[in-house]
């Protein structure tokens, strides 16, 4: 009777650490969501952003000044990053539906080039558990994420080039 409670109690946690292993390789592919672009145009988020390069992609909010204060900062090195690691930025913003409509004006504002994504029924948003904006994710060329850091503080930027320079190989 022991020996058919332990060779249950193995089965049980292979089961599970089994059922984590395949959550963890889930969780670091890209989700197959529609949000929109600045066009109000639908996009497909995992295969907008599977492209075969180096992919940040920062969630943001027009009402959240360290995300604002982290993509002006990136933004000041963003086209060095491009020439040097071929990176690509695609800020995803989580405005409802009363503050989207600032989204495109504060864009324009500040002339940033790089992709705009909204989130406007926060879909993505879930799919990849963002709590709170800033949350930016590093996704390598095979369109994996690997890496994911809650938060700005001035100079983050810094460790995410580090990071972009070792999956550039430089």
């Amino acid at each position: 009777m022991q020996k058919l409670i332990t060779i249950t109690l193995l089965l049980c946690f292979a089961a599970f650490a089994n059922a984590n292993d395949s959550d963890t390789a889930k969780s670091n592919s890209l989700p197959s969501v529609s949000v929109k672009d600045m066009n109000g145009q639908s996009v497909n988020f995992a295969e907008f952003a599977n492209n075969g390069q180096i992919t940040i992609v920062s969630f943001w909010a027009t009402w959240c000044k360290p995300c604002l204060v982290e993509l002006v900062n990136i933004d000041n090195v963003y086209e060095e990053w491009q020439e040097k690691y071929k990176v690509r930025l695609i800020a995803v913003s989580v405005d409802d539906s009363r503050t989207a409509p600032k989204v495109k004006p504060l864009v324009t504002s500040k002339n940033w080039t790089y992709d705009i994504l909204i989130d406007i029924n926060s879909d993505l948003r879930r799919a990849l558990n963002v709590t709170n904006p800033p949350t930016t994710f590093l996704i390598d060329k095979q369109g994996k994420i690997v890496y994911t850091h809650t938060g700005y503080l001035e100079g983050d930027e810094l460790e995410l080039e580090k990071k972009i320079a070792e999956l550039a190989g430089k």
